[in-house]
């Protein structure tokens, strides 16, 4: 089932993607399904999809990225990746926490940086979710 459970989380997380880049208080959206992604005729000649991964950054740094997090109820906080159900991360905190500030920083880790896992949960419930500690 891993082929259709990646085509549907890639298309969930096309959708997230395209949902976050229109709220005002995310400054930028990293995921290589959208055409405002500098590698996005790369991933389209390479894959079928641009997979679940969603990364973005929020306005406000560290404190905006945590309030997101601490206002989620559906999505779980995790520092896993890859599974049915959609998990979040503040990078700087958790996989890249042991590397330096100047180290995050030259790998374009910021402080306001959010990573989602999308899972196979509905689109609507996971913007509802998101949008409480976004707004």
């Amino acid at each position: 089932t891993l082929e259709l459970r990646m085509l549907a989380q890639s298309a969930r997380a096309l959708e997230l993607a395209q949902w976050l880049e229109r709220q005002p208080q995310v400054a930028r959206v990293y995921y290589p399904g959208l055409e405002s992604h500098p590698q996005y005729a790369l991933a389209k000649k390479q894959q079928r999809a641009g997979g679940a991964i969603v990364s973005f950054e929020v306005k406000g740094g560290k404190e905006a990225a945590w309030k997101v997090i601490d206002s989620t109820e559906l999505v779980s906080i995790t520092g896993n990746l890859g599974d049915v159900k959609t998990t979040i991360t503040h990078p700087a905190t958790t996989t890249h926490g042991r590397i330096s500030p100047e180290a995050r920083a030259a790998a374009g880790i910021g402080e306001g940086l959010l990573r989602v896992a999308v899972g196979l949960e509905a689109v609507a419930d996971l913007q509802a979710d998101l949008a409480r500690g976004l707004d």
